[in-house]
């Protein structure tokens, strides 16, 4: 059975509802999903799965939370490029730089994305949910 990892933080329950619905979704095609947050997830974890979704709010000045993501990404990102990637996220203000910011880098170290990073204003109403579905479609037609 394939495997994905849902690795994500979340500080008011936006991106933890995306992690949520991308996880349903990979359920609903028989792959086996594991939800983690960052802490619990290393660089030697990338193995076990065949793809990998990250879920990161933006955060202060537009960047990933600091505490715990942003270490724990900055550790392994230089070993995920051989492994399908999604990345997503809530935000409540600006346009969404820090997705922008997150998929330009991951590009530069050939991190393999299916798709542009899944953005939701606030709490993910029912069109970023579609969108939810349809990301974790892409990252299962790339495992």
């Amino acid at each position: 059975m394939k495997k994905v990892a849902v690795v994500y933080w979340s500080g008011t329950g936006n991106t933890e509802a995306m992690a949520e619905e991308i996880s349903n979704e990979l359920k609903s095609k028989d792959i086996e999903v594991e939800l983690l947050g960052p802490s619990s997830f290393t660089k030697d974890d990338i193995e076990k799965y065949n793809g990998i979704a990250f879920g990161c709010p933006a955060m202060g000045s537009e960047e990933l939370e600091e505490t715990e993501f942003e270490p724990m990404f900055a550790d392994i990102e230089s070993s995920l490029s051989n492994k399908p990637v999604l990345l997503f996220g809530s935000y409540q203000w600006a346009d969404g730089e820090w997705m922008q910011t997150w998929q330009e880098r991951c590009e530069a170290l050939n991190v393999n994305l299916v798709r542009d990073g899944l953005i939701a204003y606030d709490y993910p109403d029912d069109d970023a949910l579609e969108e939810c579905r349809q990301a974790a479609d892409k990252l299962a037609e790339s495992i």
